[in-house]
């Protein structure tokens, strides 16, 4: 098997971009201050826009179709190991952005982190991203439809199969969104939040400062009961909410074969492997996998769909299947990983079998055989 290694990101991926018409008069707020409690252990070092996805934190991924689409201004709302954002991306200039930091002290729900941000924005529309979802939509397309219709408030909606687990949102013939309706067994639409909007500036200064306030429960209802225009831009472009360990590891795949957009990955293909790493000839590495920077992986081990954080081990003949494996965690040979979660530092020993959401907390050590699912050990 030939190995390709790909170096860590640099900005000069960021330059290559598809030639899209770009917004004027637009900033962006990225609120990435959860604290990601569903995909645990993973967050209990970093947060969740910092998890390694496709061989860069996530939130690379979301800063570069910003950039893609114009937008130079960002402000993140953090909250939760909030340092480890300005650590790493500075100030913005190796991504060609202006990136600002505010820090929220107490849980403000949705907007109420919006508005604690308002003093750092200075343009008339004001994008807004949660920190945690995929999607391929074209951003331009977004901030045209808020324009033309000359709304308060546009919202990305998507249409989804079940839409059941989510909170609805109707629409009329023009678009204009007729109310947020909670999850139900029987939903009048297939729309759902897809977690974007634009924002006039005007409607973010009247958001009540310094307590919790909801967008969907208080926020959009109360501007419903006013009058003002609420605008929905439904497409059926790639969504998906990374917030579970399964999405998480979906959404990496996707991104290292180019099912979902980012300039941020050079060139897309079946797996990834970071610089350092070593990978035998005799491993097999398919379906979005990743190998992160100075990982071994051994003969005859199968990494389908996985990610391997930096400095993991796979030894020979394992199997890690839609898992993801922390950093400098060593899976020892004949062991079987199939939707599962270890931790940094973990060690899962010869011929364990780890399935169906399993989770490992980091540094604990299983012995061998110490966990299997069939009696063939």
């Amino acid at each position: 098997m030939t190995i390709c290694f790909v170096s860590e990101y640099s900005v000069e991926r960021l330059a290559v971009t598809r030639r899209r018409k770009k917004v004027h008069g637009v900033e962006a707020v990225v609120l990435v201050g959860g604290k990601g409690t569903r995909l645990r252990p993973l967050t209990l070092s970093a947060p969740k826009p910092m998890l390694p996805t496709a061989g860069v934190p996530f939130l690379t991924h979301l800063l570069s179709r910003i950039k893609e689409a114009g937008i130079t201004h960002v402000v993140l709302g953090t909250s939760y190991k909030a340092e480890v954002f300005e650590e790493y991306f500075g100030d913005g200039s190796r991504l060609g952005l202006e990136l600002e930091y505010v820090v929220e002290e107490v849980p403000l729900d949705t907007a109420g982190a919006i508005r604690n941000v308002a003093d750092k924005l200075r343009e008339p529309d004001v994008m807004v991203f949660n920190g945690d979802i995929l999607s391929g939509v074209d951003l331009t397309g977004i901030v045209d439809t808020h324009r033309k219709h000359e709304a308060d408030v546009t919202l990305h909606l998507v249409k989804v199969a079940d839409p059941r687990a989510f909170g609805c949102v109707p629409t009329d013939d023009e678009g204009r969104v007729q109310a947020f309706l909670e999850k139900t067994e029987n939903p009048p639409t297939d729309q759902i939040n897809a977690g974007c909007y634009v924002f006039r500036r005007e409607v973010i200064d009247a958001i009540p400062a310094g307590r919790p306030v909801s967008v969907e429960r208080e926020t959009f209802p109360g501007l419903l009961s006013e009058g003002k225009r609420l605008q929905g831009h439904v497409d059926a472009t790639y969504w998906l909410d990374l917030g579970k360990p399964e999405a998480f590891v979906q959404g990496s795949a996707d991104l290292v074969r180019g099912v979902a957009p980012s300039a941020a990955v050079a060139q897309p293909g079946d797996y990834l492997v970071l610089e350092g790493s070593s990978v035998h000839e005799g491993a097999t590495l398919k379906g979005g996998a990743t190998v992160g920077a100075n990982c071994t992986v051994a003969e005859g081990a199968v990494l389908d769909g996985a990610i391997l954080f930096d400095g993991a081990v796979v030894g020979e003949n394992a199997v890690v299947e839609r898992s993801i494996v922390g950093a400098g965690a060593l899976v020892q040979a004949g062991a079987v990983l199939r939707d599962a979660v270890v931790g940094d530092s973990a060690v899962i020993g010869a011929r364990c079998e780890l399935i169906g959401g399993a989770r490992v907390w980091p540094g604990v050590v299983l012995p061998e055989a110490g966990v299997r699912f069939s009696t063939d050990a």
